[in-house]
């Protein structure tokens, strides 16, 4: 389908909600209300044994059941089958492979993360799947994290925003969401061993942040991490489960264990932990041999060890969040088993979910770089257009070769590790470009990295050459071309910085497109290379990867993506790294990413926050009232008025960036606000926002409590943490 101008690109891309069921409220978190699923369980589980309670509480150990993870039946209430991951049903067929975390956050898109939530519990409802374990929240402390491309970010109120979304979409869907790692995290390395140790105040302004959002949203299970939290395992811990998770943010689902991270029986029950997964530890596993719930649990209660009121909580809880989305009732047989893909694999339940992953595509391409207008893709100039590079293409060896993404060949979809999964179908950056171009252009490829003689030949020969690079990463349990999962650096892979200088120094009009799971190095040599006119930076897109990829080239969608972190000059600028030391100590506090650079008058190369479009806006008539709404809890709200005054139609993101008086001790902004507001050319739109005690508290660590402080705040509303347009103080 050929589309003639930005505006019906987007309106085709993003058509996908007419097609869908109206999105719930945003305190529709599921089907029934926390107390109305407590009444039920309660009921269910009143006249059950011990035995019986102990059971739900117990996963049947590895490999001892269809899914990642299970429990057994009762006679009233069935095996839950427990399966990752957060980009979709790992290891089965015939389902969607969505975009990565870090891809929603950045298309700052509420209303698409939503949607894709609800997609993704479609799906694993639909194959019988009970427990989808996501969405990640963890936050990108150490840009070489393994991780970091399952989750949302640099910035606490982007993850909450992004975890939150996610949550409520896959719970409208029937589907139980778990909130994960609690807590600290952050990297990969010795991630079994390491402690974590991090102040009050750090822990609860950034990294408890997310998971607060999460409990708000109604998340019905949570996970807690394999690390150590200041000393004590976060699976062992009654800090990190009883008192933050449940007493503090009031969390009322299942908190289970990673997988093996149980280390003892009466402590972690004390503590907190109400499901062990799977359940058994082989004396290979991690945490030693033995099996720590089920008998073992039984035997605790019976000598007084653990209270019998403690394990009844433990499966209330469980059967609590089951009743809570809708499980009763007419919930499908298991139709899939992660041991065995081929079971149930003639069961498709991707419906038209690839619409939602090609929009938030599109929404997420973050563009760095346009110099001379080069893009969109004026195809009435152009005859020849060169694509180079292995990422432009397919997997030599087909789809789906490399269990859990354990290679990285061919155009980078996802990372690699539990969070990964198969793909349905791959419609590369060529075959994507290669159908949306005209008949008229010519097209021509090579996917060999190395040979930069060719590479050069190919694109001397173009009007305009397209370069791909990709950086890769992933969970530790896979080691990739020596990566153990964190990066072993933030370079580019397969000699992918040589291979644009070839192209640059072949071709003057050089647009270079990089997936990557973060931010990464960008050398001189070619960065400021005259030729290299354009810079695209797509993600982890998913399946549709090469359509949502063509619709920016082309001009159908105006590119809206904004950077979910800070790319810096040199990897020197950031304050942390992986550290391989078995004690990791977060002392730069509060201070990662834009904080950090802030601080200290760092200039990134990149902003947070940071994107181009293919139209311009600008920001007028900044208000600001702090008449107190009693109903909805307002301390401020603010109005702008947001006008394009391109050519295009286009969206914009709106960020609202908070500062403190001085006596909070804070950054010197923080974003507490975003929307993203689509704007006719030659319209503008009033953009509104409301901040209340949550946005405008800062921790009082003697207090033990969120204070919302007396003094003069600074409102800075912008296109980006750096391209502030508008700034307004308000006092409380």
């Amino acid at each position: 389908m050929r589309l003639s101008t930005c505006a019906s690109g987007l309106l085709a891309i993003l058509s996908v909600f007419q097609v869908t069921t109206a999105r719930p409220t945003p305190s529709d978190d599921g089907v029934l209300s926390w107390e109305e699923a407590y009444a039920k369980a309660e009921k269910l589980i009143s006249s059950w044994s011990l035995e019986e309670q102990v059971n739900i509480t117990t996963g049947t150990g590895n490999e001892q059941g269809p899914c990642e993870g299970n429990t057994a039946p009762t006679s009233t209430f069935p095996a839950l089958c427990l399966n990752d991951g957060p980009t979709g049903l790992r290891r089965a067929f015939n389902t969607s492979q969505f975009v990565a975390g870090i891809n929603c956050a950045a298309t700052w898109d509420k209303e698409l993360i939503h949607q894709r939530g609800a997609y993704m519990g479609q799906e694993f409802k639909d194959k019988g799947v009970n427990v989808m374990l996501g969405p990640g929240m963890n936050l990108l402390r150490v840009p070489r994290g393994g991780r970091n491309w399952e989750y949302y970010g640099e910035d606490p109120f982007l993850a909450g925003v992004g975890a939150s979304e996610t949550i409520k979409g896959i719970q409208s869907a029937g589907m139980i969401a778990t909130a994960k790692h609690a807590i600290g995290n952050e990297e990969e390395a010795n991630r079994y061993t390491v402690d974590t140790v991090m102040d009050d105040k750090t822990l609860h302004e950034l990294y408890l942040w997310p998971f607060a959002r999460a409990v708000e949203a109604g998340a019905a299970a949570a996970m807690c991490s394999y690390n150590k939290v200041n000393g004590t395992y976060a699976c062992d811990s009654d800090y990190v489960m009883n008192h933050l998770l449940k007493e503090e943010l009031g969390f009322k689902g299942f908190i289970m264990s990673d997988w093996w991270a149980t280390h003892s029986t009466v402590n972690a029950a004390n503590s907190g932990l109400d499901m062990t997964m799977p359940g058994d530890a082989n004396a290979d596993s991690i945490t030693g041999g033995g099996l720590w719930y089920g008998k073992n649990l039984t035997d605790a209660v019976e000598r007084g060890d653990v209270s019998e009121e403690r394990v009844h909580d433990m499966a209330l809880r469980i059967a609590a969040a089951w009743y809570k989305v809708g499980q009763d009732k007419d919930f499908p047989e298991l139709t899939f088993n992660y041991f065995d893909s081929t079971v149930g694999q003639e069961l498709n339940v991707q419906r038209n979910h690839k619409e939602n992953i090609r929009a938030m595509g599109a929404s997420s391409v973050v563009l760095l770089k346009n110099e001379e207008d080069i893009l969109p893709l004026k195809e009435d100039q152009i005859k020849k257009l060169a694509i180079i590079g292995s990422d432009a293409g397919p997997d030599p060896e087909g789809l789906n070769q490399c269990m859990d993404g354990s290679c990285s060949r061919g155009t980078l979809t996802q990372g690699w590790g539990s969070g990964s999964c198969y793909l349905p179908y791959l419609v590369t950056p060529l075959d994507g470009i290669t159908a949306r171009a005209s008949d008229d252009i010519e097209i021509t490829h090579t996917f060999d990295d190395f040979d930069l003689e060719n590479a050069a030949e190919i694109a001397a020969d173009a009007d305009i050459a397209l370069v791909f690079a990709k950086s890769d990463s992933g969970e530790m349990y896979i080691v990739v071309d020596d990566n153990p999962g964190d990066r072993n650096n933030i370079s580019l892979w397969y000699g992918g910085d040589d291979l644009i200088k070839a192209v640059a120094d072949a071709n003057e009009n050089t647009v270079v497109v990089i997936h990557s799971v973060g931010p990464i190095d960008f050398p001189s040599s070619w960065y400021d290379h005259p030729n290299v006119k354009a810079i695209v930076w797509p993600g982890l897109p998913g399946q549709e990867t090469g359509n949502s990829l063509a619709d920016v080239l082309f001009g159908d969608y105006n590119p809206s993506g904004r950077l979910p972190y800070t790319i810096a000059k040199k990897e020197s600028d950031y304050f942390a790294d992986i550290s391989e030391d078995l004690t990791v100590e977060y002392t730069e506090g509060v201070y990662i990413g834009y904080r950090h650079f802030d601080k200290n008058d760092i200039e990134p190369l990149y902003e947070f926050g940071y994107g181009l479009s293919y139209t311009t806006y600008e920001y007028s008539n900044l208000k600001v009232n702090t008449k107190k709404h009693n109903k909805k809890g307002t301390l401020a709200s603010a109005s702008v008025f947001v006008a394009n005054t391109g050519k295009v139609d286009g969206s914009e993101v709106v960020q609202a960036y908070i500062g403190f008086p001085e006596e909070a001790d804070q950054p010197i902004k923080q974003l507490r606000g975003f929307e993203k507001v689509f704007l006719k050319a030659g319209k503008k739109s009033k953009v509104d926002f409301e901040f209340t005690a949550t946005e405008l508290s800062y921790w009082d660590v003697v207090q033990q409590k969120w204070v919302v402080p007396s003094g003069e705040f600074t409102l800075s509303i912008g296109h980006s943490s750096r391209d502030i347009r508008q700034t307004a103080t308000f006092t409380l």
